[in-house]
């Protein structure tokens, strides 16, 4: 006589597990001011770049900083936040990154220069930094393991929104109030988000939390920014031999890899190194960053593209991103059942050589292309970031045990955040110094003090051509040529970037899923109260 198999509890309390819906619905609202305000801020640049009273007059390099500021204190800061959610509770360091995030899009829309502009925006990260670990970490303590791929696609559908959400708002805003409003309008939806949480978000935690790395994370984040200015600086001189930016980016590279030696030789680690010799893991780390480093960099060439050389307003620069958004909410939830039918490989692969396709299709737009192939373009790169965010997203969540959900979604966005900060900086780079090459011809009989000023941007040419009347005609159409020629040269930059992510992940990212025995998870459960 055999005695029956006890059947295994769940992992997720009762009370949990019937709002675990609404609780997802209440991360997605937190995960969405965070993608917003890059969104918003991405159609909102060539105002801000405009002189006062309209904006700023900001600088392509202080634009990119603006940009910058935010993702390198975020992605310097969400080990150590990952961690403290982890220790202290995520629900808590969820509030504190909302309430810090709100004041500082408060103080960001009242700037009054392009510096204090760069420092809100750094405070905005810092919130940030606590906010999208946590939502990520929350989603796994409330969802059983085989919900979690479904929770998960609907997660990253959330980005999605919000890149269709960002623009089209950005763009309102703008076409009826000052630059300001673009940051302004993240406070009632901070509000209520915090409320929602309040209510209905359980505390969860790691019963064997790691310690906190400050040293770890002054050299991540020191690193970074010595890095990143080097490259930027770079891009603005056009001159990358210049003694400086050499000793910036060496520097940056030196401080780097003493984080690595540090981290390997500490008994806390803020990066435990010790994940990334699982395979699976680093590639599906790394096509993150990679996919993000070739998508950040075009997206910011983009907005010029639509705004300076075909003349559209920021709202309809918003709707054109339409079908990018359109296509990752239609396809994110649904990565997961082409990931059951052909695997996570075939997948990604196919998803990646899409993006790759894409990004060079930018190499073909004219001043006079139909304006419908950019947005099959930019529908088919939707897809194919649908295809690739998902299935890598659920592979490193679920490499690590449910306790270090915090650490997992850390390590992803920080990558992400990373690649991104860096696409930024190098194709940026790489587009400022192209298009100087190619209008620097068209500069000779203007003053030696404003053709340095000219040769900056397209939006820098563009003013003086302005501020010249009819003098200044005659720079407009070699400043949209000398754009299109460094577009083109960006955008190949950036696909040969994603051809890279393409081979990663057909080498080392698994094929088809194999069935799981029952009895194959015995982790402990987190400790969550609801």
């Amino acid at each position: 006589m055999t005695t029956p198999a006890v059947p295994t509890a769940p992992r997720i309390p009762e009370a949990v597990h019937r709002r675990r819906w609404a609780i997802l619905g209440v991360l997605m609202l937190s995960l969405l001011i965070v993608v917003l305000d890059n969104s918003i801020l991405n159609v909102a640049i060539k105002t801000i770049s405009t002189p006062a009273p309209t904006g700023l007059g900001a600088t392509q390099s202080e634009l990119e900083w603006a940009i910058n500021a935010y993702t390198l204190v975020f992605a310097g800061l969400l080990f150590s936040a990952g961690l403290l959610g982890d220790r202290i509770g995520r629900k808590k360091v969820l509030l504190g990154g909302l309430a810090v995030f709100g004041i500082g899009s408060a103080l960001a829309a009242e700037s009054g220069s392009p510096a204090q502009l760069i420092a809100f925006r750094a405070l905005m990260a810092l919130g940030a930094a606590f906010v999208m670990p946590a939502t990520l970490a929350v989603l796994m303590n409330v969802f059983e393991r085989e919900e979690q791929p479904k929770a998960i696609g609907i997660w990253a559908g959330g980005v999605g929104l919000a890149i269709a959400i960002g623009p089209i708002t950005g763009g309102l805003l703008l076409a009826h109030f000052w630059w300001g409003s673009v940051f302004l309008i993240n406070v009632p939806i901070v509000l209520l988000a915090f409320g929602l949480m309040m209510w209905l978000v359980p505390e969860s935690r790691d019963p064997n939390p790691g310690r906190l790395d400050p040293v770890g994370v002054a050299l991540s984040v020191v690193g970074l920014v010595l890095l990143v200015y080097g490259i930027i600086k770079g891009g603005e001189l056009a001159d990358f031999t210049d003694p400086t930016v050499l000793v910036t980016i060496g520097a940056g590279l030196a401080v780097l890899a003493a984080f690595v030696v540090f981290e390997k030789r500490s008994d806390h680690p803020s990066v435990d190194v010790g994940y990334f010799r699982n395979k699976v893991f680093s590639a599906a780390i790394s096509v993150i960053a990679l996919v993000f480093f070739a998508l950040m960099g075009v997206t910011f060439f983009s907005v010029f593209y639509t705004q300076s050389v075909r003349g559209y307003s920021p709202l309809q620069t918003g709707l054109l991103l339409l079908p990018l958004a359109a296509a990752q909410l239609i396809f994110a939830p649904r990565a997961r059942l082409v990931v059951d039918r052909i695997g996570v490989r075939a997948t990604t692969t196919a998803a990646m050589l899409l993006l790759t396709a894409t990004l060079a299709a930018f190499a073909l737009l004219e001043a006079d292309t139909p304006i419908w192939l950019l947005e099959v373009v930019f529908f088919c790169m939707g897809a194919g970031m649908a295809h690739i965010m998902t299935p890598t997203s659920v592979v490193i969540m679920q490499a690590l045990p449910r306790e270090k959900a915090g650490s997992a979604s850390a390590l992803s966005n920080t990558f992400r955040q990373v690649g991104g900060a860096l696409g930024i900086a190098v194709l940026g780079s790489v587009l400022s110094t192209s298009y100087r090459d190619g209008i620097e011809g068209s500069l000779g009989t203007l003053p030696e003090g404003l053709r340095h000023t000219a040769g900056e941007s397209i939006e820098a040419t563009l003013g003086v051509a302005a501020s010249l009347g009819d003098r200044g005609r005659a720079l407009v159409g070699p400043a949209d040529d000398a754009f299109l020629h460094a577009m083109h040269v960006t955008a190949l930059c950036g696909a040969g970037v994603a051809l890279v992510g393409a081979a990663v992940v057909a080498a080392f990212l698994p094929g088809r899923p194999k069935p799981v025995p029952a009895d194959a998870e015995e982790e402990q459960p987190a400790r969550t109260t609801s």
